[in-house]
């Protein structure tokens, strides 16, 4: 199918509901204030069924016109997000195929591509908007390899098939003044990816432009293949350059859609209650500052017209003509202050932190709320069980869609002429998020190696579980060597591995 037609309305109406939820909890992962109170009083529950009988939320309305807007975000959305995102990437996933031409040249695209970082930023992303799209393309003026982007869910127009993801439209604004508006879009099919620039309005497309028509387009059309207006790009491949990892299904609020379900859905009322209680924290705080009350005469003028003040160190006055007032001895001085109600909203703020994260599926251990306590790794797991539940369920959503992500990598590879190698699915390992103690690791190897149970390759991973093939098969023949002990056939081990016995 080609691109959408001229003067289509866009975003396209039957995504106007998924945007929606989007768009709040786009809101509360941002913390924009501005975007709290839009999102408040233009968002989800807006659209659809849930318009009617919404409570009144506390970021609903902006504060009366002149006066200061003093209420507090606490930016528990965010830390939720990162918190998934390094459940799942903080030690890089393991991507191994068989070949170890592949595997060399897959690690090399990974390694100079940053492609772990890149999922960390897609983690984190679909934890917060319930889903995440990473596209491969091209740029020879970039990189020699593939190059590998995250797309935000709010940027596409999916096109499913049985709950697979057949095609996808990304798009984003190039330029906005107000009354006319440029957006880039980019269609990705199986053996194609296609470009074209619109000039529309806020609610359409409008009509088509040469990609040329625009600064940041025209790179795009440089050496494409493709019409005045667009640019198209032949793959050559039939597996399609996107992949879509839903955060976690079902989505409770978009049944029967393959959009996955955020992290905040269901939290929002309670994020809401927990900046409320935050606010009336610190307004406890600004009123409970300490203020002296004194009498008329106890001023000192500073002239005509320029007011009067109470000089706090002043040690003599003169006789005052004054009614005596206040409690005896206090000289007419009113002491005023205000309790500050600590302990009520730290146990309030707590619970609330505390209800919000398990309604996500997290451990309150995982944030802290149990206290810093040292522990095993074993001990650890277990406190957290909830949290490493999550985990696990997130991980079996991301690990089919990042072997497919491995083999599209290796066939554009190839596809290009950057390599020879023949592309295949890889397997997919996700790194242990909690690592054990050095010392403990140490003892266990030691205890393996005296029963005779473990090789020396199998004790170099168990120590160094994130090194390559490589650089395990150079660090065995060298603990092989310094011992004296006999080499074996490493290369029936490890594959026929240049460079035996290099710097890793």
């Amino acid at each position: 199918m080609p691109l959408a037609p001229e003067n289509t309305a866009w975003p396209p109406p039957h995504l106007d509901r998924p945007y929606a939820v989007m768009r709040v909890h786009d809101a509360w992962y941002g913390g924009d204030r501005a975007e709290l109170i839009a999102a408040g009083r233009h968002g989800a529950d807006t659209v659809g069924p849930l318009a009617h009988g919404r409570r009144r939320r506390f970021w609903d309305e902006p504060p009366p016109p002149g006066q200061r807007d003093t209420r507090v975000h606490v930016p528990l959305a965010a830390d939720m997000a990162t918190t998934s995102a390094d459940l799942l990437f903080s030690e890089p996933p393991v991507l191994s195929v068989d070949d170890p031409a592949a595997q060399r040249r897959l690690e090399r695209i990974v390694e100079d591509g940053g492609v772990h970082n890149v999922l960390l930023e897609a983690a984190e992303i679909c934890a917060a908007l319930g889903g995440v799209y990473l596209k491969a393309d091209w740029d020879l003026a970039v990189a020699p390899r593939p190059v590998l982007a995250v797309v935000h869910p709010d940027s596409a127009v999916p096109e499913w098939r049985w709950g697979e993801l057949v095609a996808v439209t990304f798009w984003r604004v190039v330029e906005d003044d107000g009354s006319v508006v440029l957006r880039y879009l980019e269609r990705h099919e199986p053996g194609r990816i296609e470009a074209a620039l619109y000039q529309g309005d806020r609610h359409g497309l409008g009509e088509r432009l040469p990609l040329a028509e625009h600064p940041v387009t025209a790179a795009l059309a440089e050496g494409a293949d493709g019409s005045a207006t667009g640019a198209v790009k032949e793959t050559g491949l039939d597996l399609l350059t996107a992949v879509y990892v839903p955060n976690m299904r079902p989505n409770r609020r978009l049944r029967g859609e393959p959009h996955g379900r955020s992290d905040f859905d269901g939290v929002e009322d309670l994020f809401d209650a927990l900046d409320e209680t935050w606010t009336s924290w610190l307004r406890d705080l600004r009123l409970a500052r300490s203020r002296i009350i004194v009498p008329q005469g106890y001023l000192q003028s500073r002239g005509r017209g320029a007011g009067a003040h109470f000089d706090l160190d002043r040690e003599v006055f003169e006789e005052l003509n004054m009614p005596p007032s206040g409690a005896p001895g206090t000289g007419g001085i009113t002491v005023n202050q205000f309790a500050i109600r600590v302990t009520e909203h730290a146990t309030t703020a707590e619970q609330l932190v505390r209800q919000a994260i398990a309604a996500a599926g997290y451990s309150a251990q995982t944030y802290g709320l149990m206290g810093n306590v040292q522990a095993t790794a074993t001990e650890v797991i277990a406190r957290e069980r909830r949290t490493f539940l999550t985990r696990d369920r997130k991980a079996r959503y991301w690990r089919p869609q990042l072997g497919r992500l491995g083999e599209l990598l290796l066939a554009l590879d190839r596809a290009l002429g950057f390599s020879a190698v023949v592309p295949a699915r890889p397997r997919v390992e996700f790194g242990d998020s909690v690592s054990e103690d050095p010392k403990t690791v140490a003892e266990t190897v030691d205890l393996l190696s005296r029963a005779e149970a473990v090789s020396t390759e199998t004790k170099v991973r168990l120590l160094h579980p994130d090194w390559t093939q490589q650089r395990v098969a150079d660090e065995t023949r060298r603990i092989l060597a310094e011992s004296g002990r006999e080499l074996p056939d490493l290369d029936a081990v490890f594959g026929a591995l240049p460079g035996a016995g290099g710097t890793p």
